[in-house]
């Protein structure tokens, strides 16, 4: 039973293991991409980054494009977040592939929070 407490979502909480997964969104509905992890800050704990797989054919060749959290609005009509992006902004974003993930230092975080117009 305490297991099941763990994992179920709550009004205002969601268990890390049922984020992974979920489907994002764009404003019209359209699936973009699904969140394979995200990045929490070790100090505050506080989420920095969706990163979201996107592209390639049945998840081969899809890249991995880390999208800041603040973004991201959960829609329990889609039972995913919404994001106000579209295909085209994602052709240029930042990314990488599955063996190379980046070093999530300042200057990355500032280079991918730009693409976005995000404020650092």
């Amino acid at each position: 039973m305490a297991d099941a407490v763990n994992t179920d979502e709550t009004r205002e909480l969601i268990a890390s293991n049922k984020v992974e997964g979920t489907a994002v969104y764009d404003l019209e509905g359209e699936r973009l991409g699904t969140i394979t992890n995200f990045m929490v800050d070790k100090r505050s704990g506080k989420a920095e980054y969706a990163v979201m797989q996107f592209g390639g054919f049945l998840g081969i060749g899809a890249d991995h494009y880390p999208v800041p959290w603040s973004m991201l609005t959960y829609n329990t009509d889609h039972g995913g977040y919404v994001v106000d992006l579209d295909k085209d902004v994602l052709n240029d974003a930042p990314r990488y592939a599955d063996n190379d993930e980046p070093d999530y230092n300042a200057d990355y975080n500032r280079q991918v929070y730009s693409y976005y117009g995000v404020t650092y």
